[in-house]
């Protein structure tokens, strides 16, 4: 059903409750962070099909209040954009119109960036969550888009002339700052010369036709002193679209930039065949349109895009790390230090990045960005890095400043795991699959089963089953004999996040304790280093204790974009050779303290790979 919501609007609480600008703004936040919580909990009361439309229906008239506000500091007031009528808004109560009108009062009294990007924030929070994940709905902060913009500044692109492309630009998150850095270096143009100018140079791409007008909504927004002052409405400069489906027609971009969705997809026949130059294993949709943003940007140009850490070292990412190597090298990296509080129900790792096509793989810079009390990201600097010679390995890039000198260390360090003649496969049990064969107490053809607990933090090995449904031990049927494991090797927790002291947590499965049992089962939240054949290079508990050092953890931390723990990010890390581990070996046998391990092992890093 299609709805126009109108009505009279009341003045912002921040209005009557403060004078002080300052204190109007943080009044303003204020009233649009628990809007957003009553809107969502508003969503969760409706039927499941009526979610979208009742979002719609709030968020349209949130920016109708937003723009009868806005218009009254403004010479010349105008209508709010029509919204397109095929655009579905349910019907919504009295109570909620007086919320979106308080919502959007008080966003009026806020910087256009920061108003759009909170009214995107109520429009995503009330989305039903596969439509969000289908749309890959995560708006990105004003702070953080005025962060890309400052590296795509740094990288070359000249705003008085540069061609922009975002070609999935949800709410105009960087439309609208990018209009106003093409505005900023017009002021010597007639506004209807410099707003044509910029018309002529700004395009996005969206799926959602809602999220679509609001860019359009909020494009206008900032450009409105040109658009008033030449007395002409903005046109249309985004086209409803699957980006995925869209060729580059005519000139070449000079920037491509956004924060593209994320998450795996399933492409049609003639999609994968298109971007398979990118795709190793399952597709996920950053890494699509990452290849995508190289098909529209001219040779020179820079992309810079907001992604997760993911593809720095995984796997299913190495086609696409070989492929901007190849075509479009990074030029700056900026990590973001927290994942708490800085995209709206996002907790994955998140970088920014600018990449130059046709770039030279030479010698990236990387930041740091910390969020300060005021709502800003504050930058420091980490170091430099290189690709690999194989660009498609992964990349080891410095997350702390000492990392630099760590990264040089390593290389000259050829050797990997199969060296030491160990290869990483994944504990084999699934619990969930087997809960039949769970017990509680061992006996005949019972195993102990090993979670992820019995591998303690001080490297220890020691069985245990004490969270909830783990059961101490396995009796496999017959069909479940495939996971039962007979010889030792190191075990190393699968999941661990980069706010605990240490990503890297191994022990070594003693052979006392597997004679003992016959066998023992291993969970699938533990990586199983083992033995390729024979007797490996270096023993089981001093490839433990080695795994242990801060100095290997540090290095995995520089490679490693997830909180998986990888058997190809293991198998990947540079490790000091097989001959150089004899005296660490002997060091770990004769029960050497953690300071003379930890020493150890520094040292062997500052030696040349043997």
């Amino acid at each position: 059903m299609q709805r126009t919501i109108g009505g009279s609007v009341s003045n912002s609480a921040a209005d009557y409750l403060h004078d002080d600008p300052e204190e109007r703004e943080r009044a303003a936040r204020a009233i649009l962070t628990d809007g957003i919580v009553m809107a969502r909990a508003l969503a969760a009361s409706v039927p499941p099909e009526e979610r979208l439309p009742t979002a719609r229906a709030l968020v349209f008239a949130t920016i109708s209040s937003y723009w009868s506000h806005a218009q009254k500091e403004r010479p010349k007031s105008w209508t709010l954009s029509a919204l397109p009528r095929e655009i579905d808004c349910a019907p919504i109560s009295d109570s909620a119109l007086a919320l979106a009108h308080s919502m959007g009062s008080a966003a009026a009294d806020l910087d256009g960036m920061e108003a759009s990007y909170l009214i995107g924030v109520l429009y995503t929070a009330m989305m039903p969550g596969k439509v969000r994940a289908d749309f890959g709905a995560y708006y990105t902060p004003p702070a953080l888009c005025e962060r890309l913009l400052d590296m795509a500044t740094e990288a070359g692109v000249d705003w008085r002339t540069a061609k922009v492309l975002d070609p999935a630009c949800g709410g105009g998150a960087f439309l609208s700052p990018v209009a106003r850095r093409m505005a900023e270096q017009l002021t010597d143009c007639a506004p209807g010369i410099a707003l044509k100018n910029i018309v002529g140079r700004l395009r996005g791409f969206e799926l959602d036709p809602f999220a679509a007008w609001m860019s359009h909504v909020f494009l206008e927004d900032a450009l409105a002193p040109l658009c008033i002052a030449s007395g002409t409405r903005l046109p249309t400069l985004v086209d409803v679209c699957d980006s995925l489906e869209r060729e580059p027609e005519g000139s070449a971009y000079d920037l491509v930039i956004g924060n593209p969705p994320y998450g795996r997809v399933t492409l049609s026949t003639e999609l994968r065949e298109r971007f398979r130059r990118g795709l190793f294993g399952h597709a996920n949709l950053y890494g699509v349109f990452t290849d995508l943003a190289l098909r529209f940007t001219r040779p020179s140009g820079i992309v810079a895009y907001v992604t997760p850490t993911s593809f720095l070292g995984g796997e299913y990412f190495k086609a696409l790390r070989g492929l901007l190597g190849r075509e479009a090298p990074p030029v700056s990296i900026d990590f973001i230090t927290e994942r708490r509080g800085v995209f709206a129900d996002v907790l994955q790792e998140t970088l920014l990045a600018a990449y130059r096509r046709g770039g030279a793989p030479d010698v990236g810079q990387v930041h740091f960005l910390s969020p300060t009390a005021d709502g800003r990201f504050a930058a420091t600097a980490a170091g430099s890095f290189s690709l690999p010679s194989e660009p498609d390995n992964p990349w080891i890039v410095p997350r702390l400043k000492s990392h630099c000198k760590l990264i040089r260390s390593v290389a000259d360090k050829p050797h990997r795991l199969a060296d030491y003649g160990y290869k990483v496969s994944t504990g084999p049990l699934v619990w969930n699959r087997h809960k039949k064969s769970l017990r509680d107490a061992g006996g005949k053809n019972r195993y102990p089963l090993i979670w992820a607990e019995s591998v303690r933090a001080d490297g220890r090995f020691e069985f245990r089953a004490e969270k909830r449904n783990h059961k101490p031990f396995f009796e496999p049927r017959p069909e479940e004999r495939w996971v039962v494991t007979d010889f030792p090797c190191v075990l190393l927790q699968r999941t661990t996040a980069k706010e605990q002291s240490r990503r890297l947590i191994a022990a070594a499965l003693p052979k006392s304790f597997i004679d003992r049992h016959g066998a023992v089962v291993v969970e699938n939240h533990l990586n199983m280093i083992r033995p390729l054949n024979g007797k490996p290079a270096v023993s089981a508990e001093a490839l433990s204790a080695l795994l242990n050092t801060e100095i290997i953890d540090q290095l995995f931390r520089c490679i490693n974009g997830s909180v998986a723990v990888s058997a190809y990010e293991l198998e990947a890390l540079p490790l000091p050779g097989p001959k150089a581990m004899i005296a660490f070996e002997n060091l770990v046998l004769r029960g050497a303290t953690r300071l003379e391990i930890e020493t150890a092992a520094t040292d062997l890093f500052k030696k040349a790979g043997r």
